[in-house]
C-alpha cells in the first residue's frame, strides 16, 4: 500500500522487450538506490511495480502485457518522467490517502489553469470509473493523491498546490496528457459490494454499522 505522497521524480533510462512485456529501467532522482531491495514494491507514476534489479543509480522493473494495456506505461519512452513512492510502513503517517497502486482507468487532461498561486487540472473520467468519484473524495492521478474538487459525469477538476506542482510530474501537465487514475478504495468496495446485495438500513444494522435505522 502507498499513500499518494510523492517521494522522488525518476527518468525513464531504456525500456527493453522482454518475454511478451518490458523491461523498464528508470534513474530516480534522489531516491536511494542501494537502499532498495530486490522483490519491494515501487508506484511508478500510480502503477505498483517490483524491483527485479537495482545498482549504479538505476532501478528496473518488469512490465506485463496487461499493465502495459491498463495504464500510461505503454506510452513510455526514454525520458519519460515518472512519480516514484516507497510502499507504506505501518508505522508511517498517513498524509494522503490508502493508495494500493493498481491503475482503475487511463483519464486525460482536459484543459490547465492557473489559480492563485496553483493549478487546476480538468481530467477526463472514463465511464466505468465515474460513479467512484465524488466531490472532496479522493483520487490518485499519476501516483499523487488529490482530492477532487468537482466532479461530473464524463470529468472532474483538481487543485494542485504550489507544493505538488514541484514535487510531482503534474507540474508539467498539459492537455492532452494521458494519467493513471486510481479511485478510493473504499468506493470500489462498497460499488462491487452494491452488485451483490441491497445497502438498505436492515443490511447496515445488521453488519454492525451505526445509524441502520430503529431495529
Amino acid at each position: 500500500m502507498f499513500t499518494g505522497l510523492i517521494d522522488d521524480i525518476g527518468v525513464v533510462e531504456r525500456i527493453t522487450p522482454r518475454a511478451g512485456g518490458v523491461r523498464l529501467v528508470i534513474r530516480p532522482g534522489a531516491l536511494p538506490v542501494d537502499d532498495l531491495t530486490l522483490g519491494e514494491s515501487i508506484a511508478s507514476s500510480g502503477a505498483c511495480l517490483t524491483v527485479v534489479e537495482r545498482g549504479a543509480g538505476l532501478v528496473s522493473f518488469d512490465a506485463v502485457p496487461e499493465t502495459l494495456a491498463r495504464t500510461t506505461l505503454g506510452g513510455w519512452r526514454p525520458g519519460t518522467r515518472v512519480n516514484l513512492e516507497r510502499a507504506l510502513r505501518l508505522s508511517d503517517r498517513l498524509g494522503g490517502h490508502l493508495v494500493a497502486g493498481h491503475v482503475d482507468a487511463v483519464g486525460e487532461v482536459l484543459a490547465r489553469k492557473p489559480e492563485g498561486q496553483g493549478a487546476r487540472l480538468t481530467i477526463s473520467l472514463p465511464a466505468a470509473v465515474a460513479p467512484l468519484v465524488a466531490e472532496k473524495g479522493s483520487i490518485a492521478v499519476d501516483g499523487v493523491s488529490l482530492t477532487v474538487a468537482s466532479a461530473g459525469r464524463d470529468r472532474f477538476d483538481v487543485a494542485l498546490i504550489p507544493e505538488t506542482l514541484a514535487r510531482t510530474t503534474l507540474g508539467a501537465a498539459a492537455p492532452g496528457r494521458p494519467v493513471n487514475l486510481e479511485v478510493d478504495v473504499v468506493a470500489r468496495h462498497v460499488a462491487r459490494l452494491g452488485q451483490f446485495v441491497t445497502l438498505d438500513a436492515g443490511a447496515l444494522r445488521a453488519w454492525g454499522y451505526p445509524g441502520g435505522g430503529a431495529p
